[in-house]
């Protein structure tokens, strides 16, 4: 074996270990049977305290035993395979133009903007599906389907994870506000938002890439999600990091782990926890030597769209120092992809979401989205 192969593989275990160590694996396997009453976060204890652990620490963490359906899941990566293998023109038959107001459908590679750089990746947007257009408030509505019989599986296959992913995220937030200081009843109306919660679902294609794309391009650039969790499905290609919180320089691969999802915190958790909880920056890389394409599926689970954004406070351990973890809005501006503090909002979740989701397609927004009612409180906030 050369030297040189030696070093690579030093260097990869040396990754590997470091991934594994920032960004734990906790199993939620017994989550699934402890009854939802108030003896649970008692029961539920020690995973309590792993995914507080990662909330502090990293903001991302797997989980594995999560208790969707492999079947459903490997069926899930055919479909969408086979929907991104068809010609543009196809795909096109279900343009996100024709969602309107529901935000669904297909956009192109290019078409979404991260930090004002196009990404290059394809994507399908759904969200829960609805009978017809007759809710007036944006994000909501029906999906898109394409015609045939791929168009029908899809919708069965999706509509099916949307409810496994839904109760995951559920038993997520749960598990989470074990740590808040609320009283049983303060914690079961925190919940309630929950119930019927705002849930965007993507399924995204990343190809090789494309020497037409700048070289400062990626996959998609650095950012933070804007909800509370997000429950990611990666296949094995590879390409996700995930920015350090404790050295602005390093890069963290996150690398596929056989059986698990990925959970990372998004900036409205971040706002709730008053900063304690961070959104973690993360990206993915531009594929330059790949031989094929990388599919990507994040679910969103996020509070019902017309719940109020407010704060709560998190039961520190005595050795976590409370001080330190808080920033000062100029802190928290200076260290943030995109010099905003999402600590500062104030308003619905479903204006504050409005303000993000503009940002990934503008010219879509501008036509079919009436501009949020809600003003934020800082110049600042209205970049989010």
């Amino acid at each position: 074996m050369s030297w040189l192969l030696i070093v690579l593989v030093v260097v990869s275990s040396l990754q590997v270990a470091l991934s594994q160590e920032y960004i734990p694996v906790v199993d939620i396997g017994s989550l699934l049977s402890i009854p939802n009453d108030d003896s649970f976060c008692v029961s539920a204890h020690d995973v309590v305290q792993s995914i507080h652990h990662a909330c502090t620490t990293s903001g991302f963490f797997y989980i594995k035993n999560h208790g969707v359906p492999d079947e459903l899941l490997n069926q899930l990566t055919d479909l969408s395979t086979r929907f991104f293998n068809l010609p543009l023109a196809e795909k096109k038959s279900i343009d996100m133009k024709l969602g309107g107001k529901a935000w669904r459908g297909f956009f192109a590679v290019g078409e979404e903007v991260t930090s004002g750089i196009p990404d290059q990746k394809e994507g399908i947007y759904f969200g829960t599906e609805l009978d017809d257009d007759s809710d007036p408030r944006p994000l909501h509505g029906k999906n898109l389907w394409i015609d045939g019989p791929l168009g029908i599986e899809m919708k069965e296959a999706v509509l099916s994870y949307l409810s496994h992913v839904k109760r995951l995220g559920q038993l997520l937030m749960r598990t989470i506000t074990c740590r808040f200081t609320l009283t049983a009843d303060e914690k079961h109306v925190f919940l309630q938002q929950f119930e019927n919660p705002t849930e965007l679902f993507r399924i995204f294609n990343y190809p090789p890439h494309n020497t037409i794309f700048p070289n400062n391009s990626f996959g998609v650039g650095e950012h933070t999600d804007y909800g509370y969790l997000t429950i990611l499905r990666q296949d094995n290609s590879g390409g996700l990091q995930v920015k350090s919180l404790h050295d602005a320089n390093q890069w963290i691969d996150a690398p596929p782990v056989e059986g698990t999802f990925v959970i990372n915190l998004g900036d409205a958790l971040e706002h709730a926890t008053d900063g304690i909880y961070r959104a973690t920056p993360h990206r993915v890389l531009q594929r330059n030597n790949a031989t094929r394409d990388r599919l990507s599926m994040p679910y969103f689970f996020d509070p019902s769209f017309d719940a109020e954004m407010r704060k709560i406070t998190v039961s520190l351990d005595d050795e976590e120092d409370d001080a330190s973890r808080r920033l000062s809005v100029a802190e928290n501006v200076a260290r943030r992809w995109d010099g905003s503090d999402p600590r500062q909002f104030k308003g619905t979740y479903g204006n504050y979401l409005l303000r993000k989701v503009s940002r990934a397609f503008p010219e879509l927004f501008a036509t079919v989205v009436d501009k949020p009612t809600t003003t934020a409180t800082t110049s600042t906030q209205e970049e989010l």
